[in-house]
């Protein structure tokens, strides 16, 4: 684990810890790297309650209920689906707050409008409205996708 975001993964235990809360994460591009993050923290088990990798279409229904609907309008890296899979990492959790992030990583599969390094991060904490944000990082795919998990870190922080 690179020292930088076991930092961050610890400041985000001290936050959650703070506050009595616990955590769920809802990870595509990230393929767990953000869960894996967490569970680097010694103790992380008091503030972590569970996360899901929902790397296809079909898991992120299943899994987390993401409408058929919002991805075929949508597709997979968009805010719509990346506030679904916030709302169901909340729904099928006992999580006091969740992210969720979807996103092109590459170095294939962007598009003029959804180039390679767009992502959509979501937070959401109970009872509480949805923020979801899109980011567009540059570098290769291992780049992209740190970039993400601590801007996903980051945002539950702030």
């Amino acid at each position: 684990m690179e020292n930088d975001l076991l930092v961050l993964a610890d400041q985000l235990g001290q936050y959650l810890k703070a506050r009595n809360q616990t955590i769920a994460t809802a990870e595509s591009c990230t393929g767990g790297w953000i869960a894996e993050c967490i569970t680097s923290v010694a103790g992380s088990s008091t503030w972590f309650d569970r996360g899901f990798v929902t790397y296809s279409n079909n898991a992120k229904q299943q899994m987390l209920g993401v409408r058929a609907e919002t991805l075929e309008k949508f597709g997979a890296v968009s805010q719509e689906t990346a506030s679904e899979m916030v709302a169901g990492a909340l729904a099928h959790s006992e999580a006091d707050c969740a992210l969720a992030v979807t996103g092109i990583a590459g170095p294939d599969g962007g598009s003029s409008d959804k180039p390679v390094g767009t992502v959509y991060i979501a937070w959401q904490t109970r009872n509480q409205p949805i923020t979801a944000i899109r980011s567009q990082y540059s570098g290769n795919r291992q780049q992209i996708r740190k970039q993400t998990v601590i801007t996903a870190i980051e945002g539950v922080i702030r």
